[in-house]
């Protein structure tokens, strides 16, 4: 029996099919929520609604990240680099369904601009990664440096009795700064002050977007 080839148009399709599911469907996670054993607890209306949208906030930025390493493995030189990307993007899959559900509690809703985060960030891990592979660990560092000081930010900003989204963003952060240690470990190269400046003026962007809309 010969082994199936994926030509071109196939591999389009299947990502569109991802996209569509990420964006769309409800994601299941496959690890229980950090938030599991946490009583919830009695917010003010402005609390709740701060920790809503800081939450969407990081919905949406897991649409982003799912967008970011399919776009980096979809042009992935390396096998082993593709598999690792695509291994990350799968853990990203439960922090997306831990916010979609936290969001959910607090009564409110995800980013509306989700189709806009994936398509920008897909194609931005696709010119990632025809860099080559050392500037795509190098880009995927960079972008979860920078993740963990956003998180860092929101762990000072959610209410301190909120121990469900705490957990959440705190168990998030863990695994975004392995991301980036494990990029270093691989070989990621440096990126130049000027794109590392672009990609915080990007993050910028659409966290105040989301945060709103």
């Amino acid at each position: 029996m010969h082994e199936r080839r994926y030509g071109l148009l196939d591999r389009v399709l299947a990502e569109l099919d991802t996209g569509l599911r990420v964006i769309a469907a409800p994601t299941r996670a496959q690890r229980p929520s950090p938030a599991a054993e946490a009583a919830d607890a009695s917010l003010s209306p402005r609390e709740r609604e701060l920790a809503a949208a800081l939450m969407r906030v990081n919905h949406a930025g897991e649409i982003a990240a799912q967008a970011l390493y399919r776009g980096q493995a979809a042009v992935a030189r390396s096998a082993d680099l593709r598999a690792a990307l695509l291994e990350a993007a799968a853990e990203e899959q439960d922090h997306l369904a831990w916010c979609a559900e936290r969001v959910r509690e607090l009564g409110s809703h995800t980013s509306l601009l989700a189709p806009a985060w994936y398509a920008g960030a897909f194609t931005i891990g696709a010119l990632a990664g025809l860099a080559g592979d050392r500037y795509s660990l190098g880009f995927l560092d960079e972008t979860e440096q920078q993740v963990t000081e956003h998180l860092d930010g929101h762990l000072a900003r959610l209410p301190g009795q909120d121990l469900r989204s705490r957990r959440i963003v705190a168990r998030m952060r863990d695994e975004e700064l392995a991301h980036s240690r494990a990029a270093r470990r691989r070989g990621a190269a440096s990126l130049p002050r000027p794109l590392r400046r672009l990609m915080q003026a990007g993050a910028r962007v659409m966290t105040t977007l989301a945060h709103i809309v």
